[in-house]
C-alpha cells in the first residue's frame, strides 16, 4: 500500500514555497500519495478582487499546483488573519487527517513571521495527537491507528518573529526537482500583483529559488529544503522522511 504525505499549511502557495520539492520527490521517486491542504483559501490575498472572487481563484490555483504532481488539494475553509487554535479549527484538521490517513504530516514552523502560520502549526500539532483519540470528535471517520510523523518546514527566511535564525534538524536535497517545484509555485498566478503591493516582492518564483539555493549552499548542493521533526512524548521518534529521501 502506498504511503501518504499530507502538508497542512496556512495559505495557497505556502506548501509550494516551503516543502514542494520534498513532495515532488516523495511522489516521483517513491510513489507516495500527496495531499496539499491549506487552512484558508487565501481570501485576503488581493487588492483587486473581492474575498469571494480571490478565494475561488486561489482554490483553483492550489488544485492546479497539486495536479502538477498528481496530488490532491484540500481547504479547511478558515479565513485569512483569523486562523486560531479553537474547537472548530482543530476539529476541521482532525477530520482531514482521518480522511487522508497520512504517514507523514508537514506543517509550518511553530515560530514564524505570520500568526496564521504559527496558529496553523499549533493546530496541526494538536490534530496529529487528537486524530487517533476515539472519543475526540467521534463520527463516520475512524480514528487513526497512531500519531503520524510530524515535521515543521522552515520559517519564512529561516527566522522567527525576532529575526533570529531557526536552524533545521536536517535538509532534503531537491536539486533534481527544482524546476517542478517552480512549476507548482507558478500555478499561483494571482499572487504576483498582491506580493508586489503588500510584500514588495516582484518575482516570487525567483525568491523561492534563491531561498532553496541558500539552504542548498549550507550542505553543498544546488537546492535544498530544511525541516525539523516534532519528537515530543508519544510522537514517532524515527525520522521516516529522512529515511525515505535521505538527509544532507
Amino acid at each position: 500500500m502506498a504511503q501518504i504525505v499530507l502538508s497542512v499549511l496556512a495559505h495557497p502557495d505556502d506548501a509550494e514555497f516551503l516543502c514542494g520539492g520534498t513532495l515532488v520527490r516523495l511522489r516521483r521517486e517513491h510513489d507516495w500519495q500527496v495531499h496539499i491542504a491549506t487552512m484558508t483559501p487565501g481570501d485576503c490575498g488581493s487588492a483587486e478582487y473581492s474575498a469571494e472572487a480571490i478565494s475561488r481563484m486561489r482554490r483553483a490555483e492550489a488544485a492546479n499546483a497539486a495536479a502538477v504532481i498528481g496530488g490532491t488539494y484540500h481547504c479547511a475553509e478558515q479565513r485569512d488573519l483569523l486562523v486560531m487554535y479553537n474547537e472548530s479549527c482543530l476539529k476541521a484538521v482532525t477530520r482531514l487527517l482521518r480522511q487522508v490517513r497520512p504517514s507523514v504530516v508537514i506543517t509550518h514552523s511553530p515560530d514564524d513571521y505570520h500568526l496564521d502560520h504559527e496558529m496553523t502549526s499549533r493546530v496541526v500539532r494538536a490534530a496529529a495527537f487528537a486524530a487517533p483519540v476515539p472519543l475526540f470528535d467521534p463520527g463516520e471517520l475512524p480514528p487513526l491507528e497512531h500519531i503520524p510523523h510530524l515535521y515543521y518546514c522552515d520559517a519564512i527566511e529561516g527566522k522567527n518573529a525576532m529575526g533570529e535564525d531557526i536552524p533545521p534538524h536536517f535538509f532534503i536535497d531537491i536539486s533534481r526537482v527544482i524546476e517542478t517545484k517552480s512549476q507548482m509555485l507558478a500555478a499561483h498566478v494571482s499572487q504576483r500583483n498582491w506580493l508586489i503591493k503588500h510584500h514588495g516582492m516582484d518575482n516570487y518564483i525567483q525568491s523561492m529559488q534563491d531561498w532553496s539555493a541558500h539552504r542548498g549552499k549550507e550542505r553543498g548542493v544546488a537546492f535544498a529544503e530544511g525541516f525539523r521533526q516534532h519528537r515530543g512524548h508519544s510522537y514517532p521518534q524515527d525520522n521516516l522522511l529522512g529515511k525515505v529521501l535521505g538527509t544532507i
